[in-house]
Formats: structure tokens, C-alpha cells, sequence
């Protein structure tokens, strides 16, 4: 009875073109991958989908860190943080991150996790508590929607970036502890919260505001301090979430907040205490991330980050100009994130497969992922892409785009 019911249902996948297909990287993360899917030999691919902002996953320093790392501390952390896992080098990373922080967050204390979806299970879970309501903007990422879901307190939902529902929200709610909760940058759509007028809401209401800037981080602000500092903030209000799987190049996430609630954090989280720690290696690993990002050299690839962008913003424009008819959108934002919005799942289906053809991995993003008639591609830039790079995903798409007239 069961395989019959999930066939039925992935077959419903199918006929909505709702089913998800895993791709083999047979090679490094790089601007061109080595990628194969089932059945099918690998091939040379232009990739223009990842996370890696700053182009970290692949480089030397940080293959020779983990070397260092797994020779010093071994392969794995053998328990959890709570029993012998918490070892010198998740330590050191903590202390780190706080350090590099502390202009956007004085004084706070920092935590890692395995995960950034575990760090925002854990953050909704432990500090959604019966005295406390959650307001969360409707297109935050699916961690912090599972948390607020999983957490006790109610959860108050708002269109996106509407500060106004907000502030009404704000305003009757009764229980004694506020969290407003939001994505820094959205992966989806690649814009910005308005993390001002959200702070000056929080310090209006008596809120905390509880930050997500997984795409953020090391992409914004000055030295790569991410979003707070792209706004010039500082405040002990923020709860802040940032991951180190995608600019930072390697793995894991961590939380920084005040020292009380990162010790609560300790004593309650769930997918803190009750899962094996990260590898030490990573952690001593992220050490030498955090110097990247904070130099010279991460100063460098962030301005070429920025230049590329331009560049995509330009030709994407100029491609929509000349195709009216399609109907293709482009988001307001000025991140490495750039969805081409087309609507129709089969449409998006058929424009990625095309680009595909031509040697260019640019997936297509569905509902639930995104909502229903928003079918997009989502184009990720990286320090690592040139200018060539981009000028040809702007052929394969024009090329695309005469196809689809």
C-alpha cells in the first residue's frame, strides 16, 4: 500500500513538472564542473547554481587548512559537543567569529552548528517558547518556517517585506516576549530585508530580531561582516544566523547573540545537543576562511563579485527588452542572486534544459521552493566566474529565448 500511494504521488509530481532530479558533481565546486545525472556520462558545465559567492570552495589555503586540521585533530569529533566533541578548534572558530563580528555586535558570543538548518531549528525551537510569539515574513527560508513550526509559541506570518502589517501585528500582540524572524538576503529572490526599519520596529515593541544571512555573510558589509554591516548596525537586540557553506567556501553554520542566550542555546537546543559534533578539521578549517574574507584578497573577490553582477543585470535587461513577448522578469536586487522569473513550471523546465544543451547548469526553481506561477531560473554568480562566463550564459539564453518566441 505504500509504494502504491507514493508512486501515485510522484506521478502528481510529474504531471504538475514538480519532481526534483539529482545532478552528479563529478569535480570540485567551480565556476566549470565535471557533472554527470543518472544514466548519463558526465560533461564539461558552465555552473552558474552555487552558493560558493566568493569562489573559497575550491581554494588552496583552505584545501591545505582542512589537510591541517584532519592531521591534528583527525577525521571526525567521535561525540557530541555536549560529551567530548567540542574540541580547541571549534573553540578557537567561536572566538573568531565574535571577534570578527563585534563592530556590528559588541560583546556577543558566538556558537556553531553543523548546519544552518540546524541552527535555525534550534534558535526557533529554544526561543519560541509559550511567553513568547513569532513574526515571520512569508518568504523566509524553509529552516526558519520548520522552526517557528516546531517551536511552542504562535506564529504570526506577514507579506514579504510589509513592515506595516508588521507594526499591526507588533502592536497586539500580547505575550511578553516578540521574535521577529526574516532572511537578510532572500535566497530566492536575491533582495534585502529592510533590517533598519525592522531594528527600529523591534526597539518601538520590545522585540528581538532574529536574523538569517546565510547569503549575506562575507558577500556585504565592510570586510565581508554581512548584512548588519551593510546597513551599518549595531545592536544587542540581533539573534544573528550566518552559514559558512557558501561564501565562506566551506561547511557548518553558527549563531551570534547575547552570552545568555547563546548559554540557554547550549543547554536546550536540540540539534545542538542531541547530534555529533562537526569535524574538527572544518572548524580549523572556517579559521582560515575567516582570514580570506577578512583581508585584502577577500576585498578583491567581492569587488569582482560585484562588477559580474553588473555585467548579468545589464545583459538580462537588454535580453527582456528585446523578447517582450516571453514575459520574463528580472527581481530588483543588486546580489549574487538573479532570478529570471518565468512563470510557468514547464517553461522553466524547458528554458533550463535548453541551457543545458549549450554546456550551462542554470536549475530551475518550482513551488513549493518558490510561489506557485514564479517559476524561475535562479542565476548564482561567483567571484570565480570571468566575464567571459557570463557573456555566454547571455548567448545560450538570447539563443533560448529565439526558441521560445
Amino acid at each position: 500500500m505504500l509504494i502504491e500511494h507514493l508512486s501515485c504521488r510522484l506521478r502528481e509530481r510529474d504531471a504538475q513538472s514538480l519532481r526534483r532530479r539529482r545532478r552528479i558533481a563529478e569535480s570540485a565546486c567551480s565556476a566549470h564542473q565535471r557533472v554527470s545525472a543518472e544514466g548519463c556520462q558526465g560533461r564539461e558545465m558552465l555552473a552558474f547554481c552555487s552558493n560558493d559567492y566568493l569562489g573559497l570552495a575550491n581554494h588552496p589555503a583552505l584545501i591545505d587548512a582542512l589537510a591541517e586540521g584532519a592531521r591534528r585533530y583527525g577525521a571526525g569529533s567521535g561525540a557530541s559537543h555536549l560529551i567530548s566533541g567540542h574540541s580547541r578548534a571549534h573553540a578557537a572558530l567561536e572566538e573568531d567569529l565574535a571577534a570578527f563580528l563585534a563592530p556590528c555586535m559588541p560583546n556577543a558570543k558566538a556558537m556553531f552548528f553543523c548546519t544552518g538548518y540546524m541552527a535555525n531549528l534550534a534558535l526557533l525551537g529554544a526561543l519560541g517558547d509559550a511567553s513568547a510569539t513569532i513574526f515571520a515574513d512569508k518568504l523566509n527560508h524553509a529552516s526558519l518556517i520548520d522552526g517557528a513550526l516546531l517551536a511552542k509559541a504562535p506564529m504570526q506570518r506577514f507579506a514579504h517585506r510589509n513592515l506595516q502589517v508588521l507594526a499591526s501585528q507588533l502592536e497586539r500582540c500580547a505575550t511578553p516576549i516578540k521574535l521577529i524572524v526574516t532572511d537578510a538576503v532572500f535566497s530566492m529572490d536575491g533582495d534585502l530585508a529592510d533590517l533598519p526599519e525592522l531594528l527600529a520596529l523591534a526597539e518601538r515593541f520590545d522585540a528581538w530580531l532574529i536574523v538569517d544571512d546565510a547569503h549575506g555573510f562575507g558577500v556585504l558589509g565592510r570586510r565581508g561582516r554581512g548584512t548588519l554591516s551593510h546597513f551599518a548596525l549595531s545592536s544587542e537586540r540581533f539573534i544573528y544566523m550566518g552559514t559558512m557553506g557558501k561564501a565562506a567556501g566551506v561547511g557548518g553554520a553558527f549563531v551570534l547573540a547575547h552570552s545568555t542566550v547563546v548559554e540557554w542555546l547550549i543547554q536546550t537546543a536540540r540539534t545542538y545537543i542531541y547530534t555529533t559534533a562537526t569535524p574538527p578539521a572544518i572548524a580549523h578549517a572556517l579559521r582560515s576562511s575567516l582570514r580570506l574574507l577578512g583581508g585584502d584578497e577577500g576585498d578583491r573577490r567581492r569587488a569582482e563579485l560585484m562588477a559580474l553582477i553588473g555585467l548579468l543585470r545589464r545583459g538580462l535587461q537588454a535580453l527582456i527588452a528585446a523578447h517582450p513577448s516571453l514575459e520574463w522578469k528580472i527581481a530588483d536586487c543588486a546580489t549574487a542572486i538573479q532570478p529570471l522569473i518565468v512563470g510557468d513550471n514547464d517553461a522553466a523546465l524547458a528554458l533550463s534544459a535548453a541551457l543545458e544543451s549549450q554546456g550551462l547548469w542554470v536549475p530551475a526553481i518550482r513551488p513549493p521552493t518558490v510561489p506557485r506561477g514564479s517559476a524561475r531560473l535562479r542565476i548564482t554568480l561567483s567571484a570565480a566566474h570571468t566575464r567571459a562566463d557570463v557573456q555566454r550564459l547571455m548567448e545560450g539564453l538570447e539563443l533560448a529565448a529565439r526558441m521560445f518566441r
